[in-house]
């Protein structure tokens, strides 16, 4: 993310958050993550996606994806196909997911010569 990506009025980059409870094991869940993460990499708008599994409760996950705007990721949401590539997700785990606009952005070397 580059600084020029924080557009208050929302039309920038946006973060999608998404908080997992898994019930099925780690490699099961990895499996359809990635299922789902292929569908979406090819849709217009994606930039990247990160899993995050939490270090001390293998239950826990987050999945932390950037998009070009807020339009691209409902699309990809919305889309018909959509529904079908995350039924198997839904069948391992519980989500919290949200949609959320970058606010601050302060990259190391700033964060080090401004003492912050």
């Amino acid at each position: 993310m580059q600084p020029n990506d924080l557009d208050p009025s929302g039309s920038g980059v946006v973060t999608f958050i998404n908080r997992f409870t898994v019930h099925a094991s780690p490699e099961e869940f990895e499996k359809a993550f990635a299922e789902t993460g292929r569908h979406l990499a090819g849709r217009d708008g994606f930039l990247r996606y990160t899993l995050h599994r939490h270090a001390e409760d293998p239950t826990r996950w987050v999945n932390i994806a950037h998009w070009r705007d807020a339009r691209a990721f409902r699309a990809a949401v919305g889309a018909p196909s959509f529904p079908q590539h995350v039924a198997r997700l839904r069948e391992l785990s519980t989500s919290e997911p949200g949609l959320y606009v970058p606010r601050q952005y302060v990259p190391a070397e700033r964060a080090a010569t401004e003492g912050l």
